[in-house]
């Protein structure tokens, strides 16, 4: 990493030697900016990647002399406000249980959507300026001295959840549920950015033949496994799902892979209701032309389904799919309402004695080796998920496209 001057370095006082990565060379990565500044002279030269420090000096200075800066770009939420910046920010340093990762690819989740739009959720939870985003694959290129299960060229993903491991859910195996959680890209620094520093605790190592845009969409395929796994399997059973956003379509193909008998997906979006279908979507309904529970209903001869999965984060999404859950059947919740939900307790919960289950998030880390096995058989192609693949000074394109519903995944590369 390159070296951080210390506050006398501005006053034109420092002299200490400069160690240069062997990983940057004299110009820098491709679209990174370098910063060369002679430090006793106080002249300051910025340059970019494409043109030679060299060519610009008059002669080469001795490294004594030279402060090197790397300076990378993130998408940052810099105000509270609606919408984000691509800013040059500094190299993030490393603790001792940490790795450096170059990121290699992002995708953007509903959540980044979220905090971009500055809904109410957002406004009351995350404090600028911060590096947003969760969602990333990427390469090791620098390990901390304590770090032991990770090496320098490993592929990694990352847990969004941050858990302190030390109260009672974390020594009950819930961590994913901390009393004490934080999320990366909400409460610290995310991964819409060239470099980030990534705790080994965690760290998730990827299968190398797993290509980097399918291993930054794991996660959103760990929520699916969460929601459609928890409380019991699907084979055999009737299985809706309402909210055919990534998430969802990902669930649609979980069920159709594990053997569901018939899978119904519900959303508003023809794009993504054609993109369940793909997934193994049974029959769709379009909830904006017709009523989900009048067609669910109907064509399960009024018994309705087994499972209900919801994906929206929607009040009429929720109370729509309790109408279809049969006596005795499983509600998982994922979706994320904006605020309280009104419901029919009496008849829709208690008369019909179903089970509700809230999901949050992945299960640390049994959920991360169900994806890995669904992604090794073929069982499950995340690959056809992926929708739009751009670079992230495309960032604004990409979050209106993650807002219009004629998306799937969309994946960002630095």
């Amino acid at each position: 990493m390159g070296s951080r001057a210390p506050s006398c370095a501005k006053a034109g006082r420092w002299n200490g030697a400069v160690r240069v990565p062997s990983r940057i060379s004299s110009s820098g990565p491709t679209g990174e900016l370098l910063t060369w500044a002679y430090v006793r002279t106080r002249a300051y030269l910025s340059i970019t990647s494409s043109e030679d420090p060299r060519g610009k000096l008059k002669s080469p200075p001795h490294p004594s002399q030279v402060l090197v800066i790397w300076s990378l770009r993130a998408i940052v939420k810099a105000r509270p406000a609606p919408g984000a910046q691509l800013l040059d920010v500094p190299e993030p340093s490393i603790r001792r249980n940490e790795v450096l990762v170059r990121v290699k690819a992002t995708s953007i989740c509903g959540t980044d959507v979220h905090i971009y739009e500055w809904n109410d959720w957002a406004s009351s939870r995350v404090k600028p300026p911060l590096i947003i985003g969760h969602e990333f694959a990427g390469e090791v290129v620098e390990v901390g001295r304590d770090v032991r299960g990770l090496a320098v060229g490993d592929s990694v993903s990352g847990e969004t959840h941050i858990p302190c491991m030390r109260c009672e859910q974390c020594r009950t195996g819930n961590s994913h549920i901390c009393d004490n959680l934080l999320l990366r890209g909400v409460d610290s620094d995310g991964c819409f950015a060239e470099y980030l520093a990534l705790d080994e605790t965690t760290a998730w190592r990827n299968d190398k033949s797993l290509p980097y845009e399918v291993a930054s969409a794991q996660e959103p395929l760990g929520n699916a496994v969460h929601t459609v796994f928890s409380g019991g399997g699907v084979e055999g059973k009737t299985v809706a799902v309402f909210g055919c956003g990534p998430i969802g379509v990902a669930a649609v193909g979980l069920c159709s892979a594990s053997g569901a008998e018939a899978v119904y997906a519900v959303d508003v979006s023809e794009f993504r209701l054609r993109l369940a279908q793909e997934f193994g979507a049974s029959h769709v309904v379009n909830a904006s032309t017709d009523d989900p529970v009048k067609e669910i209903l109907g064509r399960t001869g009024g018994r309705g389904v087994d499972v209900f999965l919801e994906m929206a984060g929607a009040g009429e999404t929720i109370r729509q799919g309790l109408k279809v859950l049969r006596p005795g059947g499983r509600a998982c919740i994922l979706g994320l309402p904006d605020g309280p939900v009104e419901m029919d307790v009496t008849n829709d919960v208690v008369m019909k004695g179903i089970t509700i289950h809230g999901i949050y998030g992945r299960r640390m880390f049994s959920t991360w080796y169900t994806v890995a096995s669904y992604l090794r058989s073929g069982k499950v192609d995340l690959s056809k998920l992926i929708t739009h693949r751009l670079r992230m000074y495309d960032y604004r394109k990409a979050f209106e496209l993650m807002k219009s519903g004629q998306s799937g995944k969309i994946v960002m590369t630095p």
